[in-house]
C-alpha cells in the first residue's frame, strides 16, 4: 500500500456564519481576508506538508482550485516546485503529486507541459502528474471556457502535453483549441513519461479513458465514502474486467479525510468543529449549479447520475452537516489509531485500493493539531496498512521508478551531485 499525504490550502479564519452568507468559490469577497493570516495559513500549509515528507509518507499531494476560499491554490505547480526543491535538498525520497493541472480549462497547454517537466527535473524524477478534466465553475466561470468544450479541450490538450514530452524534434500544433507554430519544450521530464493520474467522480467515460491510456484513477471520498464507495469502485472494476485488464489495486487511489487521537472520544473532542468548518464552509458552500453547469457532463456521465443519484452521496446536505453526520457517511474517519486503521484497512481491502491519500490537515485545524495528526497517523496507523496487498504479485506501474515503482517507461538518472549542504546520489 502506498500512503500519501494530501492537503488543500484553506483560509483558516472565515467568519462563523460564512456558509449562511457566502459561497466558497468565484465571488467570495476577499475583504474577509486578513493578509497576515493568509500568509500564516499558506506558510503553515507548506510546513505541514514538509512534516509529512519527514514522517515517511510516500508522496505529497496538492490540488488546483482558482478563485476559491477552501483551497487557495490557483497553480499547484508553484507549491510543488517549493516542495520538490526542499525535499531534494533534505534527501527525502517522496513523490511530488499535483492532482493536478486542469486541462479542460487551460488556454496554455504547452506551459502546463513545461511546468510539469521542470518539476520532474527539479525533483530528480519524482513527479506524479495529475490531469483532471476540471470542475464546472473553475472551467467556465473562472476561465471562460464553454462547458460543452471542456471534454474536447481536455483530450486535445492531453495529447499535446504527452507529445511535447516525448517528441524528439520540434513540431507545429494545429488543434481545434490551440495552435503553436513550434513546440519544443526545455527541459523535458527526467522520466520518459511521468506516471499520470486522473481524478474522477464516477463518470464511466473518465474511468474507461484511464484504462485505455494506462493512467491511474483517483476518487475523493468527500461526499461520504460509505455512501458512494459501493457505487463508484464496483463500476470501475467492472470496466477493468470488461477491458481484459488485471485487477491491479495499484491503479486506484482513494482520498479520505482522517482525524486521529489517542482515543475515539478525544478525536471527537479535538476535531469536530474543524471538520464542520471544512465541509460547511468549503465544499458544502459551492452551489450545485456551479458544479453541474449544463453541457459540462457528457451523456455517459448523465446516464450514470440519473440511473443512480447516490453517486453524489451527502453533497446536497454538506452545507449544514454536523460532525456526527460527516462521520456516519464516511466523509471523515475519526478515532484512535486502532479505530482508524481498522476502518481504512477494511474499506481499502473491500474496494481493492492500492494508494491511500490521507487528508490530515483540513478546515480551520490549527497547525499544531495538523502536525500531531500527521505524526500520530504516520507512527500508529500507517504501519498497520503498509502490508495490504503484500500477499499479491502486482507491480505498481503508476509510480516513479526512483520511488520503487515499476513504470512501463524508465528514468534518465541524473549525475551524482555533491555540495556543502547535501551529499548524495540520485538513483
Amino acid at each position: 500500500m502506498r500512503i500519501t499525504l494530501f492537503e488543500q490550502a484553506p483560509y483558516r479564519y472565515l467568519p462563523a456564519d460564512f456558509e449562511e452568507r457566502f459561497d466558497s468559490v468565484c465571488d467570495t469577497p476577499y475583504a474577509l481576508v486578513d493578509p497576515c493570516r493568509m500568509y500564516e495559513s499558506m506558510r503553515s500549509f507548506l510546513d505541514e506538508l514538509m512534516v509529512g515528507a519527514r514522517s515517511g509518507f510516500d508522496a505529497l499531494l496538492v490540488t488546483e482550485h482558482g478563485q476559491s476560499a477552501y483551497d487557495v491554490m490557483p497553480n499547484p505547480d508553484v507549491v510543488a516546485g517549493a516542495l520538490a526543491y526542499a525535499t531534494e535538498l533534505e534527501g527525502l525520497n517522496v513523490g511530488i503529486m499535483p492532482l493536478g493541472r486542469t486541462l479542460g480549462k487551460t488556454h496554455e497547454p504547452v506551459r502546463v507541459a513545461e511546468e510539469y517537466a521542470q518539476l520532474d527535473v527539479m525533483s530528480g524524477g519524482r513527479l506524479i502528474a495529475g490531469f483532471p478534466v476540471g470542475l464546472g465553475y473553475d472551467v467556465t466561470i473562472n476561465n471562460g471556457v464553454p462547458p460543452i468544450e471542456a471534454r474536447g479541450r481536455y483530450e486535445e490538450n492531453l495529447d499535446l502535453v504527452l507529445r511535447a514530452w516525448s517528441d524528439p524534434a520540434p513540431f507545429p500544433w494545429n488543434g481545434r483549441y490551440s495552435r503553436y507554430p513550434q513546440v519544443n519544450i526545455w527541459p523535458r521530464p527526467l522520466q520518459s513519461r511521468p506516471p499520470l493520474w486522473v481524478t474522477g467522480i464516477g463518470n464511466p467515460r473518465t474511468m474507461q479513458m484511464t484504462l485505455d491510456r494506462d493512467f491511474g484513477f483517483n476518487y475523493f471520498g468527500f461526499s461520504g465514502a460509505k455512501l458512494t464507495g459501493r457505487r463508484i469502485f464496483p463500476r470501475f472494476w467492472e470496466l477493468v474486467e470488461r477491458s481484459g485488464l488485471p485487477a491491479n489495486p495499484y491503479r486506484v487511489g482513494f482520498l479520505q479525510t482522517i482525524a486521529v487521537a489517542d482515543t475515539d472520544a478525544e478525536a471527537d473532542r479535538r476535531y469536530a468543529e474543524h471538520a464542520e468548518y471544512a465541509f460547511r464552509k468549503g465544499l458544502g458552500s459551492i452551489p450545485g449549479h456551479l458544479l453541474g453547469i449544463p453541457g459540462g457532463i457528457d451523456i455517459q456521465g448523465l446516464r450514470a447520475v440519473f440511473a443512480d443519484p447516490g453517486d453524489v452521496g451527502m453533497s446536497r446536505q454538506m452545507r449544514g452537516a454536523s460532525y456526527r453526520e460527516l462521520v456516519a457517511a464516511g466523509a471523515v474517519i475519526a478515532g484512535s489509531p486502532e479505530t482508524v486503521a481498522e476502518q481504512l484497512f477494511a474499506f481499502c481491502r473491500e474496494h481493492r485500493i492500492g494508494n491511500l491519500h490521507a487528508m490530515l490537515g483540513f478546515g480551520s485545524l490549527p497547525t499544531e493539531l495538523v502536525r500531531e495528526n500527521i505524526q500520530l497517523f504516520a507512527e500508529a496507523v500507517a504501519p498497520r496498512l503498509r502490508h495490504l496487498w503484500s500477499d499479491t504479485d502486482y507491480a505498481h506501474h503508476w509510480w516513479p521508478e526512483r520511488l520503487g515503482g515499476s513504470p512501463t517507461t524508465t528514468i534518465a538518472a541524473p549525475a551524482p551531485r555533491s555540495d556543502n549542504q547535501n551529499e548524495r546520489t540520485v538513483a
